[in-house]
């Protein structure tokens, strides 16, 4: 018999690998970030890199390499036309600078739904107790501004905090050397802390449902509404009958079945579900803690003698060079040895690679843009439902660089048109095929769609089958499935809750 025999032992071999430039890094996130974080970007490499300067608004951006550079290609140097044709694979493991691709930055500070309740809170003159519960309700208040649980659950969560508040209050009573002061102190504790009753969590509620917005603090959607329309003093009308004792068949549109509850016609059931429509189901979502979005177009097309053309806005871009004063001092390499030098050439070197980075991802973007604009031509004629199919693909192989840089050219930039603002992606959809063998793109149709609705018959909407039947008669093949697929993606309701009386 046999035993295996570990031991180490070792071994020379040779093998080839590629390992990521790091200024690769700046390279990929150069190409994600949106006009105002590259702003900033570059600001922030003034103030590190001394080599790098401000342009004066008559000088031409300087981006050819100090005389003394070898003409020789350094490891330091960018082959640009590689990089971008490879979307910046250059070997290593994936996963070593994925996680290191653009993030966009995040607000520190935002004023949301549960602060501005907070804040009518403190406005009421309420004691430690009232205050103590109207928190916890607010705090069990989703982003809707429902409560997102029973009375029962909020009741253990106030007094989970109320006995942790409890055990510090006695401790520190304590500590209280006289007797008599003591138990007087432990008394106020006791009374102060006491168990809340469900009777002081509905009290509690009810004091949160007065706040603004209207609606807030509901535990459903129809006690939403309810709160709002008393608010609008609607309690004496048939709405306020239908949303009360008939709110199943009001959210299902069917007029008939209440109608006939309500002994009314179903043409005032209907005249009445439209009063409703002002309310909002959700009153929460308008103070959302959604950091405002401020778009800044990266791009600019502007019709110029019947042509297109694409320009770039980066007119409040800071404009780099490399700086005279210290191209001087660079020049002198005898003055400099071991760290000195080597600090220098690290920050000449990446001054130039910088000032290079900031062009291609110019150029980048303008070979992008003006590829699309070809291809969308009609829709910059005509609108969104002239627009063709296109594919990041289709892109990448026409400007000959790769898919994954296309995509990060297009990721949250904007362009400003004579049609509005759009982010690039817009221009990306799937196609659908048409009578004429052209191609035209998924968003197109969902405009065909939404125009034959508008413009229906309020009493007899257009079903599924029918918009289909109208869209093939404009030369558009569609199943029913995608029909209804898209109406859905766009919010709009089947035909029959459309259906007016």
């Amino acid at each position: 018999m046999s035993g295996f025999n570990a031991r180490l032992f070792q071994s020379q071999s040779m093998r080839q690998e590629m390992r990521i430039n790091p200024r690769l890094y700046q390279a990929m996130e150069l190409l994600y970030m949106p006009l105002l974080d590259l702003q900033q970007h570059l600001k922030q490499e003034l103030s590190e890199n001394p080599f790098l300067e401000l342009s004066e608004a008559d000088v031409q951006q300087d981006l050819e390499l100090v005389d003394e550079q070898p003409e020789e290609r350094t490891e330091d140097e960018i082959d640009w036309e590689e990089i971008l044709l490879d979307g910046f694979d250059v070997g290593g493991r994936k996963e070593e600078y994925e996680h290191r691709e653009y993030i966009p930055p995040t607000a520190v500070e935002t004023h949301d739904l549960h602060d501005h309740l907070r804040e009518q809170l403190r406005l009421l003159d309420l004691d430690e107790r009232e205050m103590g519960m109207g928190e916890e309700i607010i705090g069990n208040l989703d982003e809707a501004g429902l409560l997102s649980c029973p009375l029962d659950e909020v009741l253990e969560g106030a007094h989970a905090w109320l006995d942790e508040l409890r055990g510090i209050a006695v401790e520190r009573a304590r500590v209280i050397e006289e007797e008599e002061e003591r138990q007087e102190e432990l008394t106020e504790i006791a009374e102060l802390f006491r168990a809340y009753t469900l009777e002081e969590v509905e009290a509690g509620l009810e004091r949160v449902q007065t706040f603004d917005p209207p609606g807030v603090g509901a535990r459903t959607i129809q006690e939403c509404i309810l709160i709002q329309m008393r608010r609008a003093e609607m309690t004496n009308t048939l709405a306020w009958r239908i949303v009360q004792e008939h709110f199943p068949e009001l959210v299902n549109h069917r007029w008939q079945e209440i109608a006939r509850a309500v002994g009314v016609k179903p043409r005032e059931v209907q005249e009445a579900a439209d009063q409703l429509a002002r309310f909002d189901p959700k009153p929460g979502r308008a103070l959302s803690a959604d950091p405002e979005q401020y778009v800044v177009p990266d791009l600019i097309v502007e019709k110029i003698d019947g042509e297109y053309m694409v320009f770039a806005n980066d007119t409040s871009l800071p404009r780099l060079r490399i700086s005279q004063a210290y191209r001087e001092v660079a020049r002198d390499k005898d003055k400099f040895q071991g760290d000195s030098k080597d600090f220098i050439s690290s920050k000449l070197n990446s001054a130039n690679w910088m000032i290079q980075a900031i062009e291609q991802r110019r150029q980048t973007m303008l070979k992008v843009m003006s590829f699309i604009v070809d291809r969308q031509r009609g829709f910059f004629e005509k609108g969104v439902q002239h627009l063709r199919p296109l594919t990041l693909r289709e892109v990448a192989e026409h400007i000959e660089m790769h898919e994954s840089t296309v995509s990060r050219v297009t990721n949250e930039k904007f362009v400003e048109t004579p049609r509005g603002v759009f982010p690039l992606k817009f221009f990306f959809s799937s196609g659908l095929s048409t009578a004429s063998g052209e191609d035209i793109s998924a968003r197109g149709v969902k405009d065909k769609i939404r125009n034959l609705v508008d413009a229906e018959e309020e009493k007899k909407p257009l079903t599924d089958s029918a918009i289909v039947k109208l869209l093939l008669e404009d030369g558009v093949k569609i199943a029913r499935r995608t029909v209804a697929k898209y109406r859905d993606q766009m919010g709009i309701l089947p035909a029959r809750m459309r259906k007016r009386v």
